[in-house]
């Protein structure tokens, strides 16, 4: 089975060899499972597609969540967008979009990827589509790049928590950005040394981040955590391909979120008894959601 429990390894691997990590990543898949690269390729293309496909299926205002509560969030932005009402620029308008797109269609009980998680799964298909789309990236360069996030994905989980329940959202929506800003800086051209200090700059923007899901959905802030985790990622991407450094090894960053979490009380873990969900309007919607058995 494939075990990555550091990005340092995968980064000198990567430059021993003078490949791209996601060259290493793709060649010990396919020996491991003991399929062809093309069938590797195959499989991640099926997944970028599910991703493509829970972006453009809630652009639309008619959006209802599982709560019952209307969304349409992601098209309103793009709406706004379209009309040039907007402070970020077009390119990261379109990340935002996306990002909440993903994460509605989650909250709607859509077919989503879970990168790496459901509550999390808009931040890494709202970076890569926006690169590949205003860049004109090919796309099986595209597909590589998330092999590289995997393999972040993969030591975080190792070294961390992918989890909300244990970690705090810093290891749900962290995690993504992390993801995410690694493949934008290969999709970029950027170096795996390069690729480790955006992984370590996305992530510390974001430790402490807790998880207090409103009634205890995936609604809110979830959706819009994962608008602000995409932009985190881009800011994480340019920075790195500047040749700006984290002081601080991605392998550091990790561990230094493990323990970060470890020190978050059970209240804003996933649990609904902290943060925004004990909010006067938080436990206003809960108590709306249960009279009308809507929540668990």
């Amino acid at each position: 089975m494939i075990f990555y429990h550091s990005i340092s390894e995968l980064v000198n691997r990567a430059n021993c060899k003078s490949k791209c990590i996601s060259d290493i990543v793709i060649e010990d898949q396919a020996e491991q499972m003991e399929k062809s690269v093309e069938d590797i390729f195959e499989d991640m293309e099926k997944l970028f597609k599910v991703m493509e496909e829970s972006v453009e299926s809630c652009l639309k205002p008619d959006v209802k969540y599982a709560s019952g509560r209307a969304g349409g969030e992601a098209y309103r932005l793009k709406k706004a967008s379209d009309g040039g009402k907007t402070l970020a620029g077009p390119m990261l308008n379109s990340v935002l979009v996306k990002a909440l797109a993903a994460a509605e269609s989650n909250a709607s009980m859509g077919k989503i990827v879970a990168a790496p998680t459901a509550g999390s799964c808009g931040i890494l298909p709202a970076v890569t589509i926006t690169i590949m789309e205003e860049y004109k990236i090919n796309r099986k360069k595209v597909l590589k790049s998330l092999f590289s996030a995997a393999a972040i994905g993969m030591v975080i989980s190792n070294r961390a928590s992918l989890s909300g329940a244990q970690g705090g959202c810093q290891a749900e929506c962290g995690a993504a950005s992390a993801m995410a800003a690694g493949a934008a800086v290969e999709l970029l051209d950027g170096t795996p040394d390069m690729i480790s200090h955006a992984c370590a700059i996305a992530l510390k923007a974001v430790l402490g981040l807790v998880c207090d899901p409103v009634a205890g959905l995936v609604e809110v802030p979830c959706i819009k955590r994962n608008a602000s985790g995409a932009a985190n990622a881009i800011v994480a991407a340019e920075l790195a391909l500047a040749g700006i450094n984290s002081a601080i090894p991605a392998d550091e960053v990790i561990d230094a979120m493990k323990s970060v979490g470890n020190m978050i009380p059970s209240c804003l873990k996933e649990t609904g008894e902290g943060g925004l969900a004990m909010t006067k309007t938080g436990r206003t919607l809960y108590g709306h959601l249960k009279q009308c058995g809507g929540s668990n």
